[in-house]
């Protein structure tokens, strides 16, 4: 480098005395901010963009700007890691009575369960397909009931269903929506439905954005976990998926929607200020 400094137009004693001196407050600063950054993005299981990181720094007190925080993440090569992949689980060739879209892509929500959204998606073992049913409060997007079989039935559906209501104990006036498969369509489920005064509403036929946010889950479950895993058995694949949801997407995962919260914190705070 000493040989460059001619052709650079910098004397030699000049170089020296750069490469002595310490680094600029903002290059200090800049430093203790990417080690908070990167800190965030592992806790993150490596799944959080600029926006989220941003999010949590802001809550921690600490003051920058979003493209502050882009770009440094571009700089360092931080990235939210995703894996895209579909299959489809719909079953809607049946003979069962099909419900009208009540929802009418209205996903929004003034308190707890008044609106649940609910689908089947799939995840490959080594041994085969596993089955994941899940119902999802559109108040909060916390997954409220959740189940998994290696056969794609009713019972499937009615055990994610069981769970939420048991956990919710919601009150008579509940919408739940689906897509038209016959996993819901059925009596067994319809009857479970009835049983407790929830209102049924179903997507139409091939329209995803229907049930926008339950297919945005699985797409985040997926995208930023499931590929990039490799499941020997399904139980295997259970246990984790598990820990996802429950350790997770509910407890630790912030949603753009609900203002950059985790869904268990979000009712948490609503609950505070009912009180």
């Amino acid at each position: 480098m000493v040989r460059m400094c001619p052709l650079l137009g910098v004397s030699v004693s000049g170089y020296y005395a750069w490469r002595k001196r310490s680094p600029s407050a903002r290059a200090q600063a800049n430093q203790a901010l990417l080690e908070k950054i990167r800190e965030i993005h592992q806790q993150s299981r490596k799944t959080y963009g600029s926006p989220r990181i941003h999010a949590i720094l802001r809550r921690q007190g600490v003051s920058c700007s979003k493209n502050r925080v882009a770009r440094l993440m571009g700089q360092h090569q931080i990235y939210a890691q995703r894996k895209r992949h579909r299959k489809i689980t719909t079953q809607s060739q049946h003979g069962y009575p099909k419900a009208p879209n009540v929802l009418a892509q209205n996903f929004e929500a003034q308190a707890p369960n008044r609106k649940w959204v609910s689908d089947i998606s799939y995840v490959a073992t080594e041994e085969g397909w596993l089955y994941l049913a899940v119902i999802m409060d559109l108040f909060s997007r916390k997954i409220v009931g959740w189940a998994m079989d290696r056969t794609l039935s009713d019972k499937l559906t009615c055990l994610a269903l069981r769970m939420a209501l048991d956990q919710r104990k919601p009150n008579p006036g509940l919408l739940h929506h689906s897509d038209q498969g016959k996993q819901y369509a059925s009596h067994t489920y319809q009857k479970l439905l009835a049983a407790n005064k929830i209102m049924v509403s179903m997507s139409r036929k091939g329209n995803c954005y229907d049930n926008a946010p339950i297919e945005s889950f699985f797409s985040t479950l997926k995208s930023e976990h499931i590929h990039f895993q490799k499941y020997r058995t399904r139980n295997e694949a259970k246990t984790d998926i598990f820990a996802y949801i429950e350790g997770f997407y509910n407890r630790q995962r912030l949603h753009s929607s609900i203002g950059y919260w985790p869904p268990v914190q979000f009712e948490l705070n609503y609950l505070n200020l009912l009180n």
